[in-house]
């Protein structure tokens, strides 16, 4: 959460930036969102008020929505109690179809036109999750501040690109939007999965109505053997030894043209047309109707003699019967599985159950509440950021976190949050972030923000993270911790041995989710000796190396780095990191025998237990 917010703050700052220097201000933007950026600058979309642009036109059901409908249902019913809202446009952008899985995001997207018929094309709208795609041609997210226009802000939409795999063609978009906050980066997977399966359902039925194209003109073919039999669809074109022997190419051609305007016209029984040579010729025949669409034709093709021929097909009466094709149902197994990896339950970090712990959380919780300023303490990596953010959105789970990070506040940032948080009208908590690394220009520029937040009638609390080590220095920090009524100090991940299995097991989850990993008996005894300096920051770089070596199953004690075999608390160089790591090594090949590994490593054996001692192995 914390990064993220960290993320979406800068991607805010460079909005800005964009807007008043143009493209150089955009810098660290990923390349799809500036050029979209620029885009729609060009185009004139208006950030605050975008134009309206409404069609009632839009064809309902389409190929596409048909082929869609069994993707778009499984989606429905897989993310039912999700906040999401699904959505399928067609080529040119505007809304065809709207699945709301919270009916609170709905009631949100309904105030920005987020609707069936609404055009959302990146002209209209600026940069977003539907017609950025289609200017890109590519899946894109656009989260909260990457939005062109600020109506769009508080949303994070995912659309991805649904393709005609014979045509290559984009024949629509299909869009998964929620609230910036709720984002996940597996929506992003999530939804290409999805907009392949679509894309896949096009094929089959393409492929569906082809085949029985070229049933029923076989069929029409043996059964008239001396007329001419003509088959075609959007890109088929079949006739008869018979046809091509009674009519010329260029008549060919004018029963073509005929046959496919026939295609979209259902109040019509039989036909007789004119050619140029002056011939009369009545067409008759079978339509392959896949939904609302007809998706080929066949056409019997005679001369108008004085005795009216028999129709064709034997119903009495028609020139034309309608073959339906049946309708294709496909969701793939891929996409409900992402969907599972959506509603995988997050373990919160404030559950754990060591004393240190919970002191810390409720004193944390308590000044959150009370709107009191706060400055959270602890060693690098202990998870003060994160805990802050999630004590605070567990209590205002509709409300936002802005997040700062000390060191890269940059001129111009602090008046642009200024704006951004005294704005506000939610429950809003806007954090600095190492607050001990800002240099003497950003506390000044810090100072001024929290002068303001601490001036504001907004509903808006701040709150700031420092190391305590930083505490006995003399760095410029010092002089804004007058603006603080709190102090909370985190406890190092050592002084939390009762949440260890917790912590190891959220980890786990966090980089290897959906897989069925653990740590064995020793590789546990390990963890838990382990002094960990840099606390879950490193505990998830040591659980990261030891998936490597074995992505699934139950770790072992030899998969993790070999400094968590050692207790020493000094800070090695980097020899004396080679070192250790060679002994760890030679102890492990020697099966723990300690002459062998002395003489392995061409030591003596009273060198090699002096070693032991100062880097604290234990292996």
């Amino acid at each position: 959460m914390p990064d993220r917010n960290s993320r979406l703050l800068r991607m805010a700052a460079a909005r800005a930036d964009f807007l008043e220097y143009g493209r150089q201000g955009a810098a660290g933007v990923p390349d799809v969102l500036a050029a979209s950026w620029v885009r729609s600058q060009q185009a004139g979309v208006d950030i605050t008020r975008p134009p309206t642009d409404f069609s009632d036109d839009i064809d309902t059901s389409s190929r596409l929505v048909r082929c869609a409908e069994p993707v778009l249902d499984q989606l429905g019913n897989d993310t039912a109690d999700l906040p999401l809202v699904i959505a399928l446009t067609d080529s040119q952008a505007r809304l065809v179809q709207r699945r709301d899985s919270s009916s609170a995001v709905g009631r949100l997207l309904d105030r920005v036109d987020f609707a069936p018929g609404y055009n959302y094309a990146e002209g209209k709208k600026g940069t977003n999750g539907v017609g950025t795609v289609l200017e890109a041609g590519q899946a894109v997210s656009v989260v909260g501040p990457e939005h062109f226009t600020e109506e769009l802000q508080a949303f994070a939409c995912t659309g991805a690109p649904v393709i005609d795999p014979l045509t290559g063609r984009i024949e629509g978009i299909l869009d998964v939007s929620t609230l910036a906050d709720a984002w996940s980066p597996l929506v992003h997977t999530l939804v290409k999965s999805a907009a392949k399966d679509i894309g896949r359902n096009l094929l089959l039925d393409r492929n569906q109505a082809q085949q029985a194209l070229f049933e029923t003109y076989l069929r029409a073919d043996a059964r008239s053997t001396r007329q001419a039999v003509f088959a075609f669809a959007d890109s088929v074109f079949m006739a008869n030894a018979a046809a091509q022997a009674l009519f010329d190419p260029v008549e060919q051609l004018a029963v073509r043209e005929h046959a496919t305007f026939l295609m979209t016209r259902r109040d019509r029984v039989s036909e007789t047309m004119t050619l140029q040579s002056g011939r009369m010729i009545r067409i008759r025949g079978t339509r392959l109707v896949s939904g609302s669409d007809t998706a080929g034709i066949v056409v019997i093709a005679e001369a108008v003699t004085d005795q009216p021929s028999r129709p064709w097909p034997s119903a009495p009466g028609t020139g034309f019967d309608d073959r339906v094709l049946p309708r294709v149902a496909t969701a793939g197994a891929e996409t409900r599985e992402l969907v599972g990896d959506l509603r995988r339950p997050h373990v919160p970090i404030a559950s754990g159950s060591s004393p240190a712990w919970i002191r810390a959380c409720s004193e944390l919780r308590d000044a959150l509440a009370a709107k009191a300023p706060t400055i959270v303490l602890g060693e690098t990596g202990a998870g003060k950021f994160t805990l802050v953010a999630e004590l605070f959105h567990a209590d205002h789970p509709g409300g936002r976190s802005v997040a700062v990070d000390a060191s890269q506040l940059h001129s111009g940032a602090e008046s642009d949050l200024d704006a951004l948080l005294g704005s506000t009208r939610e429950q809003t908590l806007c954090i600095v972030r190492n607050i001990d690394q800002a240099s003497t220009e950003g506390v000044e520029r810090i100072d001024k923000l929290f002068t303001t937040l601490g001036s504001t009638t907004a509903p808006v609390t701040f709150a700031a993270t420092v190391s305590d080590s930083s505490l006995d220095s003399d760095l410029p920090f010092h002089a804004l911790l007058g603006h603080f009524e709190v102090a909370v100090t985190v406890p190092a991940l050592r002084h939390r041995t009762e949440d260890l299995t917790l912590i190891v097991s959220r980890v786990l989850e966090e980089i290897a989710p959906g897989r069925r990993v653990r740590l064995s008996p020793t590789a546990t005894r390990t963890v838990a000796q382990y002094t960990w300096p840099r606390n879950v920051s490193q505990l998830r770089e040591a659980l990261a190396h030891a998936l490597r070596a074995r992505p699934v199953g139950e770790i072992q004690d030899q998969d993790l780095p070999n400094y968590c075999q050692t207790h020493s608390h000094k800070i090695l160089t980097r020899i004396e990191a080679a070192e250790r790591d060679a002994i760890i090594e030679a102890l492990r090949d020697k099966g723990g025998n300690r002459v062998a590994a002395a003489t392995h490593l061409g030591m003596s054996r009273s060198s090699l237990y002096r070693k032991l001692r100062s880097y604290g192995i234990t292996a």
